[in-house]
């Protein structure tokens, strides 16, 4: 998710500076992550679900059939799957993230999997496993500069037939910014190049600081997306648009409905958020 203010990238960054800088970040919102209201870790070892009712909805039974989830973070989405009968192997790049998701495994008795991998070294860390399901979800296209090779990624590793799931935050919604009472247009659009970002706290509302808070992060069009994996080999099912996201995006300016969905006060149709159901052929 972007958070903080930031700055075009000048200073020539290398691939391996920008995931160990990214990868640092992520060590330490896990630690803060895991205390928060946000993720309220207690409630879901006490049996509630984290997955959103989008997904659940869109996706549907996940019973007996095999799932890749990338970019697992600390592995609560992970573990409501597994909850769901699935068996599931999660991948993150933060150790701390897959550390913590391993021991909430072994608390809840599950069967679940995780491998510490960067996503671009995850086909090496996977050697060559397919899954019905691959999944991604809620604030992770913007940690990845090179789509193609994310899309190529989810095709090698779906089954013939497979099903291609994510829910995201919608590109759209990244060019504004929350100032005087308003939304402002603040970003271009159409801008791939990497930004790096500066916050010293994280997006769960805790001020606990951080002590690595820079990050490296890019934006994608809604077409750059779709466009990857068409790509890779699958055909698109769905490409679903909402007026809602899963957090307060611009603090200050928006509601919480009766589902725990956050939508703007004003602007209310304004996309937040998206969903891709693909298939491989």
């Amino acid at each position: 998710m972007f958070v903080g203010l930031h700055t075009s990238l000048k200073e020539g960054i290398t691939v391996t500076d920008y995931r160990e800088i990214n990868r640092l970040n992520w060590n330490d919102r896990t630690a803060v992550h895991a205390k928060s209201a946000f993720y309220n870790v207690e409630a879901f070892v006490a049996g509630e679900g984290s997955l959103p009712e989008l997904d659940l909805t869109e996706l549907g039974s996940v019973a007996g059939r095999s799932m890749l989830h990338l970019q697992c973070h600390f592995g609560m989405d992970t573990l409501s799957w597994a909850r769901m009968g699935a068996r599931v192997t999660g991948v993150d790049i933060s150790d701390e993230a897959i550390a913590l998701a391993e021991s909430l495994n072994e608390r809840l008795g599950l069967d679940a999997r995780f491998l510490r991998s960067d996503l671009y070294d995850a086909a090496e860390a996977l050697q060559g496993e397919q899954f019905d399901i691959v999944y991604t979800s809620y604030g992770v296209l913007c940690w990845l500069p090179d789509l193609t090779r994310w899309a190529e990624l989810i095709g090698a590793s779906l089954k013939p037939g497979g099903t291609f799931y994510m829910a995201e935050l919608h590109p759209h919604a990244f060019i504004y910014e929350a100032a005087d009472g308003g939304l402002h247009i603040q970003y271009p659009y159409f801008d791939n190049e990497a930004k790096r970002y500066e916050s010293a706290t994280t997006y769960t509302g805790d001020e606990d600081k951080l002590n690595h808070p820079v990050t490296y992060q890019w934006q994608h069009t809604l077409g750059d997306i779709v466009s990857a994996l068409a790509g890779a080999g699958l055909t698109l099912e769905f490409v679903h648009e909402f007026p809602y996201t899963v957090y307060e995006m611009f603090p200050g300016l928006m509601l919480r409905d009766e589902k725990g969905r956050w939508r703007l006060k004003q602007n209310g149709n304004m996309p937040l958020l998206f969903s891709v159901k693909a298939t491989k052929r």
